[in-house]
């Protein structure tokens, strides 16, 4: 459903990244079909879809707010409007006043968060996200967590995000995918219904735990 964010969380190796990358329009799928949008509202991956990596992927010889401002240049969008949106983005990944700086002069949240306001830069309808924080050190994450339901919220985007952490599923979806072991399927689709906005003590609700060993069980894990 537009609006959500789905988190997707299964074992290594059972396809979660080609899954993103087919919704990207990146990878060619073997059969079944892939549908986004409608007929009236068409879906053009180069054009709707942004995508956040594993690792931040800026480039070191560009400032944060040309790295922002990527997409729209290769899209070919108005170099004023875009500009002025990145600056938005920026403020609102709270990134403001390291517009001019480079890459390394930034900790790795810190450049994680500048790849999702690149992510958001061209208006996408669908962000892509796989494992952004499985690099960092746990309390970053955590934070980063928080942040991106901030984000989320204020940017009103659809988020399918990829994860291996059970906990980081429940937490951050409206909804989780649960897929198997190679050759993947779903095991579960099913709503987690918590409220926003979400905090860190929700994960000692019983009702956060359930989902969690929910989601263990169908893994074999529990």
């Amino acid at each position: 459903m537009p609006g959500e964010l789905v988190s997707l969380v299964g074992p290594s190796g059972c396809g979660k990244s080609t899954l993103l990358k087919i919704l990207a329009g990146l990878h060619a799928h073997d059969g079944g079909e892939v549908r986004i949008g409608s007929a009236s509202h068409p879906f053009d991956p180069a054009r709707d879809v942004g995508m956040v990596f594993q690792a931040p992927l800026l480039l070191k010889w560009r400032r944060i707010l040309a790295n922002v401002m990527l997409p729209a240049e290769i899209l070919g969008l108005p170099a004023a409007e875009s500009r002025e949106r990145a600056r938005h983005l920026l403020d609102m990944v709270g990134l403001a006043g390291n517009e001019d700086k480079y890459p390394y002069e930034l900790s790795g949240g810190m450049q994680q968060r500048a790849a999702i306001a690149r992510a958001l830069v061209h208006d996408p309808k669908l962000v892509l996200m796989d494992e952004p924080f499985g690099a960092l050190d746990a309390l970053t994450r955590e934070k980063m967590n928080l942040e991106l339901l901030r984000i989320w919220k204020e940017a009103g985007k659809t988020i399918v995000f990829v994860t291996h952490g059970i906990s980081e599923a429940v937490f951050l979806g409206t909804r989780v995918i649960v897929l198997t072991a190679g050759p993947a399927r779903m095991a579960d689709n099913f709503e987690v219904d918590l409220p926003h906005p979400r905090t860190l003590d929700m994960k000692t609700n019983e009702r956060f735990g359930e989902y969690t060993r929910r989601v263990y069980r169908l893994l074999g894990m529990e």
